[in-house]
């Protein structure tokens, strides 16, 4: 039977204790909670959830729909302490990782739901976290072990680049036209040559057209139009990324008034400003420039300045499109003109318009950094491209990781159920109720394929027990086929999964569950009242 629940009240009757079982319940309840939100999402055939904002000003709620573990618990607002560390794992996985937000915040919700039996049945909580220690470290080594490297050899290589975005992809939005999005991804990120920065790779979304109709564009584009009369296409193009402000030099002290006593002085004044506007626009062009990017607007008399001398000027570049553009293109960001000898100025190749939909946009090609590239993505409703945005950014994440550890994995429940096979093969080895979390941590790891299999509706129990059969037999490349709903072997279907990414979801997960499991104790304090006087 579980222990009575205690709460003390401090001297302050602000401040709240909850102790013993109540509080490692509270733990668990919230933790558990947050798990049984996503699990729904896991896998190729997870489902969907709209994510309504609440109170978000005027105008209609916004709402995004999306199976992306971490986009749904981002967005929800959490009270519970142990559900705050749930959240937290899935961001951590999403920034370093990129996928596996679900399936790590399901893995720690089934830790501390085997958990929650083990304590119960009065298991300590230091004794479970000891055996779950000894889990961790075998299924590390089982994993390691069923690892595959290709990294030496290209075409293998790209092969398995290809393999991983169709995972990773095969759980998203982008499931129909996984094939056309993974040679995306993958040709974007062999670009980038080993680097894993991503800001060389822009996504442009652009309502209209089919998902299939999306393509990955060479070079820099930037969503902008050239000024009136300026030229649209500029070879050998010598480029000046500037953040300055270009309406009319106006008298910009606060409440200052000029009095006049004819109509004469106003027109000196307004022609004095015109040639301050004229000077500094003749400063630009002596830089020897012929394309100049403004991060502020440009006004009329600026732009017919630019336009008779030739230079092609876009204006409202946003802060994002300069700081990427002038990465790209290998120029600084200026907003003084005196010195053009010391600034280093952005080159490329070509600069010219093309058609996207009924929309104009520039493209820079044979630009500096030959890593660039843009992704233009097609959709019929925002909705759709903001949903195919974070399905895309997620297999260039994990594309981007793989380069740099280049070890494949099995997908499709294979490798829980290897590590769970070696953890078990352990047990009886293992003195002491150590041995009861060893095999709670292997229960908890063969629940992820079970989901899998749920979602998909097929028979989860069925299709477990003869994974573990076809394990025991030494066939460990075997998962489940979503397709046939049978067991297949994987690395026959391609259904490859990130080792970094595998790794991440295991260490995470164990790490999270065994800080929530240690709590005995929440203090819900009252901030600190400030005295008067101070």
């Amino acid at each position: 039977p579980a222990l009575p629940p205690r709460r003390a009240a401090m001297a302050d009757g602000e401040t709240h204790v909850d102790k013993g079982a109540e509080a490692r319940m509270s733990s668990f309840v919230g933790a558990i909670a947050i798990c049984d939100l996503v699990k729904t999402t896991l896998g190729p055939k997870g489902m969907d959830k709209i994510l309504q904002s609440v109170g978000s000003g005027a105008g209609t709620p916004q709402i995004t729909i999306t199976n992306d573990g971490a986009t749904i618990l981002r967005s929800v607002p959490v009270e519970n302490p142990a559900a705050k560390v749930l959240v937290d794992i899935a961001k951590t996985q999403d920034d370093t990782v990129g996928d596996g937000t679900t399936s790590v915040a399901v893995l720690c919700g089934e830790l501390l739901r085997e958990a929650e039996k083990l304590v119960q049945a009065r298991v300590h909580p230091q004794t479970i976290a000891v055996g779950w220690r000894r889990a961790v470290a075998l299924a590390r080594a089982a994993l390691e072990g069923a690892a595959r490297d290709n990294g030496d050899d290209p075409e293998a290589f790209r092969t398995d680049l290809l393999n991983i975005a169709r995972t990773t992809l095969s759980s998203k939005l982008l499931n129909v036209d996984k094939d056309h999005f993974a040679n995306i991804a993958v040709d974007a990120v062999l670009r980038l040559q080993g680097s894993p920065n991503l800001e060389y790779i822009q996504v442009i979304k652009k309502p209209g057209g089919a998902l299939h109709d999306s393509y990955l564009e060479e070079g820099f584009v930037l969503d902008k139009t050239v000024g009136v009369g300026q030229p649209t296409r500029v070879e050998n193009a010598r480029i000046l990324v500037a953040n300055t402000p270009m309406d009319t030099d106006k008298v910009k002290i606060y409440g200052s008034r000029v009095r006049v006593d004819s109509m004469n002085k106003v027109a000196e004044i307004e022609e004095a400003e015109r040639e301050k506007m004229r000077g500094k626009c003749m400063k630009i062009v002596n830089h020897g420039v012929n394309c100049f990017v403004n991060r502020q607007l440009i006004y009329n008399f600026p732009e017919q300045i630019f336009a008779e001398n030739g230079v092609m000027a876009i204006e409202h570049a946003d802060f994002d499109g300069v700081e990427r553009l002038a990465a790209v293109v290998g120029g600084e960001i200026v907003s003084t003109f005196d010195h053009p000898e010391l600034v280093r100025l952005g080159e490329c190749d070509l600069i010219d318009e093309i058609m996207i939909g009924e929309d104009r946009l520039l493209r820079f090609s044979g630009v500096r950094s030959g890593a660039a590239c843009s992704v233009i993505l097609r959709g019929s409703s925002t909705h759709l491209l903001d949903e195919a945005e974070r399905s895309l950014h997620d297999a260039l994440c994990v594309l981007t990781q793989t380069v740099q550890e280049t070890r494949v994995v099995c997908g499709g429940g294979c490798m829980e159920m290897l590590m769970a096979q070696a953890v078990e093969a352990e047990v009886p080895r293992t003195a002491g109720k150590a041995a009861l979390a060893m095999e709670s941590f292997a229960r908890a790891l063969r629940q992820l394929p079970s989901i899998i299999a749920d979602n998909a509706g097929l028979d989860s129990s069925e299709l477990v027990s003869q994974l573990r059969a076809a394990h025991a037999d030494g066939r460990n490349s075997m998962g489940i086929d979503i397709t046939t709903g049978q067991p297949a072997d994987m690395w026959e279907l391609g259904i490859r999964e990130s080792f970094k990414s595998k790794l991440q979801v295991l260490v995470s997960a164990a790490e999270a569950a065994e800080m929530i499991l240690r709590v005995d104790q929440i203090v819900t304090a009252a901030p600190r009242q400030r005295q008067q006087g101070h």
